[in-house]
């Protein structure tokens, strides 16, 4: 559930800047049918972030893609709330050679147009901040993807590069059909509101205010990013029964699930683990949606991941992560002496090569980050205190975050690449320095007073079933 943008928006002065196509990064360039160059950019590396092989593949293989190449075709995203486009790869399936069939018949299946294809590659979502729409902001998903590698998280931020398209294109390929699909049955109110600020937005970007957060310098294109989200969604279990309703109400409901209670036990880690899955049962729908049972192990897992969401969610301010949680299951299993791990294929034992012994993991995805960075948003983890009550914290994050802040703070080499590398506003990155500021005093406060534990190491507690604490020195670890 997205919220819904209300009209504060326009007490802002239209000409003020909020973010602008002003990124760096390697840049790979495509011709659009009417002749306009669209860039695809891979953003530079956060300085000592730990990128994968995979990531940068990843990357590549996004600024591969020309929106306009006969075995790809484009859709509107008439599912969800907010507004977007997915892009089709078409070299297989009925479709074969025919762009233009797919577009016009595929496209109204939604999400089942994949079905008619070889697969969705990516899709592309721009900023869409006006009234009745969802509230989303492109460059959050380029900052979650970068701080991610640069805390080298546990959760599993999808890979993300930025990208701009010719307005016209999408106008006539994207965004009529958009409009026209969801207002349908395939939409909501939101996403056909999104369509229609679409279409008057390309055909006018003078009626989108501020014009910078959605079009290029030159008002011919809009910018995005291009990034893809597979995973299954968690029930209340992860995210929360979300029976109070949206805003703080359903943050706190977050606070109240099992992995999140035991992160608030001021109990060893085992103890606290037993106490978080006996309270968290307490509620019928999380205990329906736990099930029979849950290992040790998973809800090591799941503390250390919510450790890091709640921290990037602070930082960047988001507003929308409660009932946005995925997961990807994977089996763990140890082998000589070290934790092996494979994606599962069908959820079941001896899947494969995986031993008969192996414990199934659900891994938690952040697919959907782009309502934060915005210093309009309202920053949950923030207001209801998350950081405050946790009791147990990952000791090789907390230095990362204590070195982030030190280089924030003095304008070092993090500090240089966030302000020049996203096209962020003064106020935008000023936000990203205070919340830094805020978080690591609101964890060095817990340290000193001896309510925060470094004892989540999720690879340790599975391999010897519990983990000694370590000894940081608060202020300088």
């Amino acid at each position: 559930m997205r919220f819904n943008l209300l009209g504060s928006l326009a007490l802002i002065a239209p000409t003020a800047l909020w973010a602008s196509d002003d990124v760096r990064g390697e840049a790979t360039t495509f011709d659009s049918p009417n002749g306009v160059t669209e860039r695809c950019i891979r953003i530079e590396k956060v300085p000592t972030g730990a990128y994968q092989k995979r990531d940068l593949e990843e990357e590549t293989a996004y600024c591969e893609i020309d929106f306009y190449a006969p075995e790809i075709a484009i859709c509107p995203k008439t599912w969800s709330t907010s507004p977007g486009m997915a892009v089709y790869d078409i070299s297989e399936g009925p479709y074969v050679g025919n762009r233009s069939e797919f577009e016009r018949n595929a496209c109204k299946e939604g999400k089942s147009a994949k079905e008619l294809a070889k697969g969705r590659v990516a899709k592309f979502k721009s900023t869409m901040n006006q009234k009745g729409t969802s509230g989303t902001f492109s460059t959050s998903s380029l900052l979650y993807y970068h701080f991610s590698r640069y805390f080298d998280a546990t959760v599993k931020v999808p890979v993300a590069v930025w990208r701009s398209m010719d307005a016209q294109a999408h106008l006539t390929e994207v965004a009529e059909p958009g409009l026209v699909i969801s207002g349908g049955s395939h939409g909501g109110r939101m996403n056909h509101e999104g369509w229609r600020v679409f279409v008057a937005a390309d055909a006018d970007p003078n009626s989108y205010q501020p014009t910078d957060d959605l079009f290029t310098e030159g008002r011919t294109q809009i910018y995005g990013v291009l990034l893809d989200s597979p995973g299954h969604r968690y029930g209340s279990e992860i995210n929360g029964t979300r029976k109070s309703g949206w805003g703080k109400g359903q943050n706190r409901d977050f606070q109240e699930t099992p992995a999140f209670l035991a992160l608030r036990s001021s109990k060893p880690l085992p103890e606290a683990i037993a106490e978080g899955v006996r309270e968290g049962r307490k509620d019928r729908q999380i205990n329906k949606d736990l099930g029979p049972d849950v290992s040790d192990q998973q809800m090591a897992f799941w503390m250390q991941e919510l450790t890091e969401i709640v921290l990037l969610d602070f930082i960047f301010s988001q507003q929308d992560r409660v009932g946005n949680i995925d997961f990807t299951p994977y089996w763990y299993w140890v082998e000589d002496g070290k934790l092996k791990n494979k994606k599962t294929k069908h959820h079941q034992p001896n899947d494969g090569d995986v031993p008969a012994d192996a414990i199934l993991i659900r891994r938690s995805n952040l697919n959907d980050n782009d309502a934060g960075g915005r210093v309009e948003y309202a920053n949950f983890a923030k207001s209801t205190q998350m950081l405050e009550k946790m009791r147990h914290f990952s000791p090789n994050t907390y230095r990362r975050l204590v070195t982030l802040n030190s280089d924030l703070q003095t304008q070092g080499p993090v500090y240089g690449w966030l302000s020049q590398s996203f096209g962020l506003s003064d106020r935008q990155i000023a936000q990203v320095v205070k919340n830094t500021a805020l978080a690591t005093s609101i964890l060095k406060s817990n340290c000193t007073n001896g309510d925060l534990v470094f004892d989540l190491d999720h690879v340790a507690f599975f391999l010897n079933n519990n983990t000694e604490a370590e000894g940081l020195d608060c202020n300088d670890p």
